[in-house]
C-alpha cells in the first residue's frame, strides 16, 4: 500500500504544484486520509517538488536558457545590464534571497508545527481570499518588463510565505504579483521561474538529508522510503508537465475565481473535520 499512497501523493503533487491551491497543503491532507501513519513530512513535500520542478525546467527551457545566456554576457560587458533577459536574471537572484533566509532560520518551524492542519486550513482560507481580492482590483497592466528592484523583493517575499503549508507557492507570488498591477500571465511566469532556484535548493538539500541520514539529532521517521519516494516524484514529473501547460493557457482567458472557491471550501472543511475529531491536526 505505500507505492500506491506514494503514487497518489506523486498525482497530487503534479496536480496542484502549479495551481493557486498550496501543493503542500493537499500533501499534508490527503497524506492523512490516506492513513499513512503519520504526516508525509516537509522532506517527502520537498524532494516531489523536484520532479514538478524539472516539469517548469522542460516548459520553460527557451526562457530559461534565454535569461541564463543573457545574465551571463551581461557579466563579461558582451550585453548591457539593462538588457530585459539580463535584469530578469538579477530579480530572479534577487527574489529567491527570501525563501533562502527565511527557509534556514524557521527550519525547525517549518518541518514540525506550521505543517499542523489548523494552521493549513487558516492560510487556504486567508490566502485564498487575498488571492481573489487581488485578481479584482488588480490593474493587470504591467509585464514582466516593468518589473522593478523593489517589485522583486515584495515578489521574494511573497514565494517566502510558501514556507508555511496552505499558502501556496504560485498562489502567494501571484497574488503579489497582481496587488503590484501585473497581468495574470506575467504573474504566474515570473511565479514559476522565480521558485526554481529555491525549488531545486530545498528539493536536493532534503534529499541529501535523507539519503546521508544528515539532520540535527534523531532524524524524524519518514513515511516513505527514498524508492517510494523517487516513484513518486517520476510521477508529479509527468502529471506536472500537463497541468503547467493548461495552467497557462487557462489564466490567459479566465479568472482566478473558481481557485479561490476551492481554497475557501477546503479550508472550511477542514476546519470541521478537525472540530469534530474526524481529523487529527
Amino acid at each position: 500500500m505505500t507505492v500506491i499512497n506514494a503514487i497518489i501523493l506523486g498525482f497530487v503533487q503534479g496536480l496542484t504544484e502549479f495551481l493557486p491551491i498550496s501543493s503542500s497543503a493537499h500533501i499534508r491532507i490527503v497524506g492523512e486520509l490516506l492513513g499513512t501513519g503519520t504526516d508525509p513530512g516537509a522532506a517527502f513535500t520537498a524532494i516531489t517538488q523536484l520532479g514538478t520542478e524539472a516539469a517548469v525546467i522542460v516548459y520553460f527551457w527557451r526562457d530559461i536558457t534565454r535569461i541564463i545566456g543573457h545574465w551571463a554576457r551581461s557579466l563579461v560587458g558582451r550585453l548591457p545590464r539593462s538588457d530585459p533577459d539580463a535584469r530578469l536574471g538579477w530579480f530572479i537572484i534577487l527574489g529567491s534571497l527570501p525563501i533562502i533566509v527565511l527557509g534556514v532560520v524557521f527550519q525547525s518551524a517549518i518541518e514540525s508545527v506550521l505543517r499542523s492542519l489548523w494552521i493549513v486550513a487558516a492560510t487556504l482560507i486567508v490566502f485564498g481570499i487575498l488571492l481573489g481580492v487581488a485578481d479584482a482590483i488588480g490593474a493587470k497592466r504591467r509585464r514582466l518588463r516593468n518589473l522593478t528592484v523593489p517589485h522583486a523583493a515584495v515578489f521574494g517575499f511573497a514565494q517566502a510565505l510558501a514556507l508555511i503549508p496552505g499558502v501556496s507557492r504560485s498562489g502567494g507570488t501571484i497574488t503579489a504579483g497582481l496587488f503590484l498591477g501585473y497581468e495574470r500571465k506575467a504573474a504566474a511566469r515570473y511565479s514559476f521561474l522565480l521558485a526554481i532556484p529555491a525549488v531545486l535548493g530545498s528539493g536536493l538539500y532534503e534529499l541529501f538529508k535523507v539519503v546521508t541520514h544528515h539532520c540535527a539529532g534523531t532524524c524524524p521517521p519518514e513515511a516513505f522510503s527514498l524508492g517510494e519516494t523517487a516513484i513518486a516524484t517520476a510521477v508529479a514529473f509527468f502529471v506536472g508537465l500537463l497541468i503547467v501547460a493548461f495552467f497557462m493557457r487557462y489564466i490567459s482567458r479566465h479568472s482566478f475565481l473558481p481557485f479561490v472557491i476551492y481554497r475557501i471550501v477546503l479550508g472550511s472543511a477542514l476546519i470541521i473535520a478537525l472540530s469534530t475529531g474526524a481529523l487529527a491536526a
